[in-house]
């Protein structure tokens, strides 16, 4: 059955152009489009995606004590001859002939609508402190790359200072393009007019290293003329995603706290203390039974990710039509204590109707997080690889647009104090990846959005009697 969009969300989708990236109602907006005009092959439909697996060979040896672990950077050129990253792939380990696992990419991001454009590739050598060696390069188009769907194609990849230095260089080895194919892509808008209900998960941490709540220096303190931290991360996100849950029944919990009256430690406690039924009514229901919580648990720990994440993957595992898709938002603030128990909790989650976005509030330092982004280097757990990169990590140092988010909130908190320009932009990057990730989970289904339902008929009127 499909529940009849709310008000606020029909007026959304009104006043969008169907664009794919940016979730409608933070003001992200998404990369403009090449438009078909009569007479002009050489653009694209807005809503191409293109799918491709490449290769290399002979790569530059780059790591003493190995071979190299590459990947590909992939950049669009633009207007005034700079160029714009539009994705990276991951990486293979220790070898000089790495074989990349396919990907898609929308055919306006890679060349915005344009085949003759320039698209520039390089090829780097992964390193664990950030700086990555620079093996080669090598250019394209989106027409030269299309001609795959008939034949490989291979290029040099090429170190224009090597060349320089280096008479007798060829090359720092080859990049095959294996496959290529175009497909119509539908949008997030698509889904989520034909009724796909996005349903939103709440995980607070409520460990010791919090501080007292009672105490104007805890991250958990209630004053009464601001909001914490974790009340501006909970409000900030979920103020725009409940518009898109049609019953606004949310289920909150907590972690790492002991529960009275025994001091049993839980790691997945209802914030509403109802164990049959954790959902708390809109938002406001969700920061109330948070605060009652503060009253009532003792702070403890320690920080336990990985219960949570299950509990809201055996929920969207019962769900595979497409017609569900669960996004758990958890809010912490420092290093969790169950590092192997979460990745091997991700990677299950990878293959389900599924989103996990993290906040971390506090002053500590969130690096550790990192290990949980699938950027880089894909996450696994004990010889299993995520089927979807479900982790991001946003850093200050370094922004970063892949796919589950790890947020650091200090970053977004405004230095004239504004809570409202803070939240907004929380929300903004927050949110940013949820269309993606859920278009990836359904191309990777092959599941279509259902037909919009029919708009309500006006009634008929009675004839009338002579």
């Amino acid at each position: 059955m499909l529940v009849p969009l709310s008000s606020q969300v029909q007026r959304r989708l009104q006043n969008q152009h169907l664009q794919t990236e940016g979730f409608p109602g933070t003001s992200v907006p998404g990369p403009g489009r090449g438009d078909r005009r009569p007479g002009q092959p050489s653009r694209a439909t807005p809503h191409d995606i293109a799918t491709m697996q490449l290769c290399a060979n002979k790569l530059d040896k780059k790591d003493f004590f190995g071979k190299s672990d590459p990947f590909l950077v992939f950049y669009r050129s633009n207007e005034d001859g700079t160029f714009t990253i539009c994705h990276k792939t991951e990486v293979v380990k220790n070898t000089l002939n790495p074989v990349w696992q396919p990907f898609s990419i929308p055919v306006r991001v890679l060349c915005n609508g344009d085949y003759d454009r320039t698209v520039k590739i390089d090829v780097y050598d992964w390193d664990r402190d950030g700086s990555h060696d620079f093996i080669g390069e090598f250019t394209t188009s989106y027409r030269e790359l299309s001609k795959a769907q008939n034949q490989f194609t291979v290029y040099e990849v090429l170190n224009p200072r090597k060349k320089c230095k280096k008479k007798k260089y060829v090359n720092s080895g080859t990049v095959t393009l294996l496959s290529f194919s175009v497909d119509s892509e539908f949008t997030f808008v698509d889904y989520i007019k034909g009724g796909t209900q996005l349903n939103f998960t709440v995980a607070i941490d409520f460990t010791a290293s919090n501080g007292n709540p009672l105490q104007p220096t805890s991250l958990h303190y209630m004053s009464p003329y601001q909001l914490s931290a974790y009340a501006m991360a909970l409000k900030a996100v979920g103020e725009i995603i409940q518009d898109y849950d049609s019953d606004k029944l949310f289920p909150a919990y907590g972690f790492g706290a002991k529960l009275p009256p025994e001091g049993r430690i839980s790691h997945q406690f209802p914030l509403n203390n109802n164990d049959e039924d954790p959902n708390c009514v809109g938002i406001e229901g969700v920061l109330e039974s948070y605060f009652q919580s503060l009253r009532t648990v003792q702070l403890y720990g320690p920080t336990y990710f990985a219960p949570v994440i299950n509990l809201v993957a055996r929920a969207a595992a019962k769900i595979s039509d497409g017609s569900q898709y669960y996004v758990l938002l958890i809010i912490t603030d420092g290093v969790i204590s169950d590092m192997t128990q979460t990745k091997e909790a991700i990677v299950s989650a990878s293959s389900l109707p599924m989103s996990i976005i993290i906040v971390g509030v506090g002053p500590a330092m969130f690096e550790a997080m990192e290990e949980l982004d699938g950027d880089d280097v894909r996450v696994s757990s004990r010889g299993r690889y995520a089927e979807r990169d479900i982790v991001q990590v946003d850093l200050t140092r370094e922004r970063k647009s892949w796919s589950q988010k790890f947020v650091p909130f200090r970053d977004y908190v405004d230095r004239s104090g504004n809570q409202v320009l803070s939240m907004a932009r929380l929300a903004k990057d927050v949110l940013a990846e949820i269309p993606e990730q859920l278009l990836s989970y359904m191309r990777t289904r092959d599941i279509q959005p259902r037909p919009p339902p029919p708009a309500n008929p006006r009634p008929t009127p009675a004839p009338e009697h002579p």
